[in-house]
């Protein structure tokens, strides 16, 4: 019950225990097609490019930079987190010239602090985090696609931590390039990236292709922009790889290609409305508990993430002995922070096949048993009853 990742849902692990199968095989490249399709709607999208990175969500933030941003150019960075953080170190590794706008730790950026940003870098990309787990916060982005489309620049929004469990608007939004995970709200194990990519993010890239010369046919035809600094990460031969060429780039990950379509499949057959409003619970339930427990909810409340919630550690409780004390008698994980919030707060995630009542109820009772163990004064059974209400609110 941390920040990521959780329980895999028992379809995916059974989806990915079937036999492998030859990346041309038709019933493989079927299945291809169809985690295309699956997944166009989680990500809120008519997006034809939309599809799998091989890798962690990582490889997935990694793929839209690398093949976005050349050497040289200027990236508007959208800050308010560890995760803000992650897009300028690889933009720093790309040769990027970066730009930041922020906000402290538990807050979010507001739009017109974006649109200065904007109007003063003139960048070529704007990047964001949409929810930074190591914050529990979830970055507004109504109305930013068109701002950074009336100054040029294209948008690339990093959803890792939301995509199956909030909302993702990426058309409403207009955003260009929209990646995820799979280990957080859609239940699945860590290890493949779904992505989604605008037709002006297309064109883009595709001006930077470079096929390599061992896959290269006679009549292809290079871009005339600069080769994308990355082999295994350039979008445009991956694309080629996911279209009707076929064009062989790499061997796709068969076993995570299965759990990603069963992910999709599990996602879709709750609905998404549905799927998104149980998620909403959970965060509601577990931020009531916490509260009820006289503990003090970390970030502005306004723009929490419905799937992970920080609580201060209390001055008098030893929080590691606390997290230690979860696991081993209660065998349940919750989250410790990074950078400045290392040691302040604890992260509790409700997410994905983990965002289910009894789960939450479960957590917060074992939560209060350590605390009082810890000597915490707190009013008995009060954190399950205000999660019930909530639950229900």
């Amino acid at each position: 019950m941390g920040p990521g990742p959780v329980n895999a849902h028992p379809r995916v692990l059974r989806a990915m225990s079937a036999d492998l199968l030859g990346q041309f095989d038709p019933e493989m490249t079927g299945y291809m097609n169809q985690v295309m399709a699956l997944y166009r709607p989680i990500f809120g999208t008519q997006n034809r490019w939309t599809m799998l990175i091989d890798g962690t969500a990582r490889a997935g933030i990694e793929a839209a930079l690398v093949s976005l941003v050349a050497p040289g150019d200027t990236v508007l960075v959208v800050d308010f987190g560890r995760f803000g953080l992650l897009l300028q170190e690889i933009l720093g590794r790309i040769g990027a010239r970066i730009e930041t706008v922020d906000a402290p730790w538990g807050e979010t950026v507001p739009l017109d602090a974006i649109a200065a940003a904007i109007a003063r870098t003139a960048p070529k990309l704007v990047a964001t985090v949409h929810g930074d787990t190591s914050t529990t916060m979830a970055q507004p982005l109504d109305g930013l696609g068109a701002l950074c489309h009336a100054a040029g620049a294209l948008l690339y929004v990093d959803a890792t931590a939301t995509l199956g469990g909030m909302a993702i608007a990426t058309d409403h939004w207009g955003a260009d390039i929209v990646t995820g995970g799979l280990q957080k709200c859609l239940g699945g194990p860590s290890g493949s990236a779904p992505i989604t990519i605008s037709d002006a993010a297309a064109e883009h890239i595709f001006a930077r292709r470079h096929t390599e010369a061992g896959i290269r046919a006679a009549d292809m035809v290079d871009g005339n922009g600069p080769r994308i600094g990355s082999n295994y990460f350039d979008l445009a031969m991956i694309m080629d790889y996911w279209s009707e060429k076929r064009l062989n780039h790499h061997t796709e990950a068969t076993s995570m290609l299965y759990a990603a379509r069963e992910c999709a499949r599990v996602a879709l057959g709750e609905g998404l409305e549905a799927r998104y409003a149980r998620h909403a619970a959970a965060g509601r339930a577990v931020t009531a508990g916490l509260r009820a427990m006289g503990l003090t909810v970390f970030g502005d409340d306004r723009f929490r993430m419905t799937n992970v919630t920080g609580v201060y550690i209390p001055e008098s409780v030893d929080g590691e002995r606390v997290r230690a004390a979860m696991r081993d008698h209660f065998e349940i994980e919750i989250g410790t922070a990074f950078g400045p919030l290392a040691g302040r707060i604890w992260r509790i995630g409700a997410m994905g096949y983990n965002a289910m009542k009894h789960k939450v109820l479960i957590t917060l009772g074992a939560l209060e048993a350590c605390l009082r163990a810890e000597g915490f004064v707190l009013p008995a059974g009060a954190a399950v009853t205000a999660a019930l209400e909530a639950w229900e609110a």
